[in-house]
């Protein structure tokens, strides 16, 4: 087998491949990408001592991995780059071992898949070696850029949350790569989690294909960020401010119960109850209408008396984001700088932010579902008692011996 002849056969194939296909999206996965993951492969390959027909393996899989991405969508661009490589092989090589062994390590590179073996293990570090190098920024705003053209915007802040999800998954598999990579790596991480826990929650208005697209676009993309952005604001503000009106309303209506009937306990002790002594036949009236202004001041009390929580949160229930910073009960016993820091960790995490704002809208619905019930019970108490009282009162006076059915007090004026 003339493997200097294969070599230069890939590599020609290859480049006319991306050189006819010239798609623009292509920023990072593309020929220059292509040309570094074989310099890598000759790299790493050169520390093992790999015998030529191990090295054949890995430069026409290192030339075809991402060949993939030339004839359609991303999702499965690995086996796409194997048919590639399939139908350009079998021209010059006949060992099915050969190519099996080929399209092994293109398959290794797949998100999740795991090299079984030292030239997979080679292959799929190759292709990531960039993520444990100084490169790793410029890289970053190439697939980003490749990301936004091909699916539409995407925020900076949301990108680098995915961008630290991967590098945080990610291994190298080789000894070569763990020690020469692994220290750079976890400082591009560092860095990366960084501008995470500190970037703002505001998105980027437009994406940088916009650029591409003209200034109408950009605009156009700016205005329908921003008007989606302040329609979101104003459903929560005016949900939020509702939401406050209906529990002062509620509120309301119960000090109206707790005022009507702390006024007429007072004239029952201070007036009605001088007279059981003489009419008697009063005295079941009088009780049935003393316990239902009692029943209805206490409900009334209890639909607005106030639940307070532990006022303290944890380090834990911030990063699991169970805390509600946003109603006091949750920090008020809580230092004011850790209540601080965690406000500034949340202010960056708009997921954190408007999923405690969805929580406290919901949190203000529960609470006035138990205002408006019990505050129901305490007006019907209070309807039930003042009819059956009313009632019980004509009862008493028509079956009394009173004379003419009225009720006198002491100084004999009615009552």
């Amino acid at each position: 087998m003339d493997y200097n002849t294969i070599y230069k056969k890939v590599e020609t194939h290859v480049s006319n491949l991306f050189e006819r296909s010239n798609d623009t999206k292509l920023v990072y996965h593309n020929l220059q990408h292509t040309e570094k993951v074989v310099g890598r492969i000759k790299e790493i390959a050169s520390h093992y001592n790999l015998i030529e027909n191990d090295m054949l393996v890995l430069f026409v899989a290192a030339w075809f991995h991402d060949t993939g991405y030339l004839i359609g969508e991303p999702v499965g661009h690995e086996d796409k780059s194997v048919q590639l490589m399939r139908d350009f092989i079998k021209d010059y090589a006949a060992d099915e071992d050969l190519v099996n062994n080929i399209e092994e390590c293109i398959l290794a590179t797949k998100g999740g898949a795991k090299p079984a073996n030292l030239l997979q293990q080679i292959m799929v570090d190759a292709d990531t070696y960039n993520l444990g190098t100084k490169e790793f920024e410029t890289t970053n705003k190439q697939v980003y850029k490749e990301y936004t053209l091909r699916y539409g915007y995407i925020s900076k802040y949301e990108w680098n949350k995915q961008t630290l999800k991967l590098l945080e998954n990610h291994r190298f598999y080789t000894d070569y790569c763990k020690d020469l990579l692994s220290e750079k790596k976890r400082k591009n991480i560092k860095e990366i989690r960084k501008s995470v826990e500190e970037h703002k929650s505001k998105e980027e208005t437009a994406p940088e294909a916009g650029k591409e697209g003209g200034g109408e676009d950009k605009g156009a993309a700016k205005a329908a960020n921003n008007l989606t952005t302040k329609g979101i604001q104003t459903m929560l503000r005016l949900t939020s401010e509702n939401h406050m009106k209906l529990s002062d309303m509620a509120d309301g209506k119960a000090n109206i119960l707790i005022s009507v009937n702390a006024i007429i306990i007072s004239v029952i002790l201070s007036v009605l109850l001088r007279r059981l002594q003489v009419d008697t036949y009063l005295t079941i009236p009088t009780i049935i209408f003393l316990t239902s202004s009692v029943c209805t001041i206490v409900v009334a009390i209890l639909a607005t008396r106030p639940k307070i929580s532990e006022g303290t949160f944890s380090d834990q229930d911030i990063v699991d984001k169970k805390t509600n910073l946003l109603f006091f009960g949750n920090f008020y016993r809580t230092p004011q700088a850790e209540y601080e820091n965690a406000m500034a960790r949340m202010m960056v995490d708009s997921e954190y932010l408007y999923g405690s704002l969805i929580k406290d809208i919901y949190q203000l619905g529960v609470v006035l579902a138990r205002k408006y019930k019990l505050i129901r019970w305490a007006y019907n108490i209070f309807m039930f008692g003042i009819i059956i009282s009313v009632v019980a009162f004509a009862v008493a006076v028509m079956f009394s011996n009173g004379t003419d059915g009225v009720i006198t007090n002491a100084q004999g004026t009615p009552l």
